[in-house]
């Protein structure tokens, strides 16, 4: 029999990201700004250098430098956006593996595409005149975003609550209908993960340690081919190519 793959601790999803060195109007270079609806997110600086840009209620618009060892991360709410100052590279760790490879992120674009469903998934799409991915439709789409971030932090700089309250419900209104799903998948992954240390307390707390006998090592190794992500060239570990490399 197979062993049971375990998922990564804490049912977390991670990544490897190298940002794109695309060039923008503003004069910089990067990823696309967006926000995650339900979770967190961590970037773990492995090289290169670089700025978060964020923009919060709380906090306004602010910056942080990035290089190699830094640790940054940020909570459900949080625009944000990778710039890349010279081969910025980060090891990316999602809460609540599953969500946001199912859609938990909305990118800043203008008002215009964000009136419904349709029109977003227009705007994102990736596919070029192929079908297939293409890096023009993926900085195309990564404009977009800019361009609409721009206005939120000018429109936020200006004193306009109005500007990210906006936002906020235009993003939750396009994620709604994902909601059914995005529980199924929590329920599976976070949820269960925190529900078995709650059993394995149980356990110790009666003096019982049978759950030590499943004990197991596992291996994943990353995506060959990086894919188009927002932020960058993404190279993501995928619990389905997991591998048990000890026996149970």
């Amino acid at each position: 029999m197979t062993p049971e793959v375990a998922p990564l601790p804490g049912a977390v999803g991670l990544s490897g990201l190298q940002v794109y060195p695309w060039g923008t109007d503003d004069g910089l270079h990067g990823g696309s700004p967006h926000l995650h609806l339900c979770c967190s997110e961590a970037y773990v600086v492995v090289s290169g250098r670089g700025r978060l840009q964020t923009l919060t209620v709380e906090g306004g618009a602010a910056e942080l430098p990035l290089a190699a060892g830094d640790v940054v991360w940020f909570t459900p709410g949080t625009i944000h956006r990778a710039v890349n100052d010279g081969d910025l590279r980060v090891v990316v760790v999602m809460e609540n593996s599953g969500l946001p490879e199912a859609g938990d992120a909305v990118l800043t674009l203008p008002p215009e595409h964000l009136r419904d469903p349709d029109a977003y998934a227009a705007a994102t799409s990736l596919a070029g005149p192929d079908g297939r991915p293409s890096e023009a439709r993926a900085r195309a789409r990564r404009d977009l975003a800019v361009e609409g971030f721009g206005e939120l932090r000018r429109r936020t700089a200006a004193g306009d609550g109005d500007a990210l309250a906006d936002f906020h419900l235009a993003a939750a209104a396009l994620v709604q209908p994902r909601v059914p799903d995005w529980r199924e998948r929590w329920e599976r992954g976070a949820l269960a993960a925190a529900q078995r240390t709650g059993r394995r307390l149980d356990a110790l707390a009666a003096g019982r340690a049978e759950h030590l006998r499943e004990a197991g090592v596992h291996r994943l190794s990353a995506q060959e081919e990086p894919v188009l992500g927002m932020c960058g060239f993404l190279s993501p570990y995928l619990p389905e190519r997991a591998a048990s490399v000890s026996p149970r």
